[in-house]
């Protein structure tokens, strides 16, 4: 068990974090520059909270009050860099053997065919790094890692070096490596794909303040924020106004119209609505509920969809922008109507604080 609760004070914000993670994967989900590398050096002992509290299975590492800061060496925290940290000079075989703690040294011939044959490095023990792919070297510095024996292991973007074809290779094989890994796995991501695919839970860290942890399904479900939604991928949102609470009616103010919630919260400062959950109205009747007439904008073939830009005109702001995404037999039903509405159905209406 993991528990973070420090305050750091950086350039631009305080970075104020308080989670705790178990033994999941975790993500930290976030924008360039929001504080999610700092968490991990803070962890790792690399950076130095100015208070706070970090345990790991019951250990303290760091204590502001009590005194206590753990050197990196003595935490079991295995960080896993952007770059990966490779000695360019030694070959794979001399990297691993880095990672063997001086305890472990009798055994050092084993322990580390296990680590090449559990990483698939077989073949490649005496090539240096630069003669390494991007896939490769990700897991010989894993590997690495693994041979020290940590308590929980830290991702930093562990994926932003490799091409998308790489990526999902690799995004297998940690998955697999994962899937038998007794501890935690704390992730550090800007990509809602990832934490999609690998993480249990998440955490949404904007400008040095995580959001409380969630499962993934309820962060893309029902974001709190629209910083969270926005991550999610929600890219319809418009400033919102109550004006009635008992029946569900909002007013959408960048949109120019009101609008019916199914699932109403006690705040909300903006609504919002996936794209694919937009539909496109292609019948006569333009009377029903949530409804809103739009202009086309723009069209592009996305895989084997229609991905469109439309503008709505009445709103505060002037023109809104709106995309949405649908099949090539819908677009061509409602881009032949001589004028064009979309509906949002009230239970995909989305409610979120700033």
């Amino acid at each position: 068990m993991l528990k973070v609760s420090i305050r750091k004070r950086l350039n631009t914000f305080e970075l104020i974090v308080d989670l705790e993670a178990g033994n999941e994967i975790m993500g930290l989900l976030g924008p360039s520059g929001s504080g999610k590398s700092m968490t991990l050096k803070c962890i790792a002992g690399i950076e130095k909270p100015d208070s706070g509290l970090i345990e790991l299975d019951g250990r303290v590492l760091f204590d502001s009050k009590a005194g206590i800061d753990l050197p990196p060496q003595e935490r079991k925290v295995g960080y896993l860099f952007q770059q990966y940290a490779l000695f360019p000079t030694m070959s794979v075989e001399q990297n691993l053997m880095t990672g063997i703690r001086p305890e472990d040294r009798s055994a050092n011939r084993e322990l580390l065919e296990n680590a090449i044959a559990t990483m698939k490095l077989k073949g490649l023990e005496k090539k240096k790094p630069s003669q390494l792919s991007g896939g490769q070297k990700q897991r010989v510095a894993l590997a690495r890692i693994l041979l020290n024996r940590p308590q929980i292991l830290l991702l930093d973007e562990p994926f932003s070096a490799l091409d998308q074809f790489l990526k999902w290779q690799v995004q297998i094989e940690l998955f697999e490596l994962f899937s038998n890994w007794p501890g935690t796995v704390l992730l550090v991501s800007h990509n809602r794909d990832e934490i999609l695919q690998l993480c249990d839970s998440v955490s949404v860290i904007n400008n040095g303040r995580n959001e409380p942890r969630q499962s993934v399904t309820e962060l893309f479900n029902n974001p709190k924020t629209l910083t969270a939604g926005k991550l999610a991928g929600l890219n319809n949102f418009s400033r919102v106004r109550m004006v009635d609470r008992e029946r569900g009616v909002v007013e959408a103010l960048d949109w120019g119209t009101q609008l019916q919630v199914e699932k109403m919260k006690e705040n909300e400062d903006y609504c919002g609505v996936y794209s694919h959950l937009v539909e496109p109205v292609t019948s006569g009747n333009h009377s029903s509920a949530n409804q809103i007439h739009v202009r086309i904008v723009h069209s592009y073939p996305s895989l084997a969809r229609r991905t469109v830009i439309c503008a709505t005109t009445a709103g505060e702001t002037g023109m809104s922008l709106m995309t949405l995404s649908m099949s090539e037999e819908e677009w061509q039903q409602w881009q032949a109507s001589p004028q064009h509405y979309i509906c949002i159905p009230p239970k995909d209406l989305m409610l979120l604080s700033k």
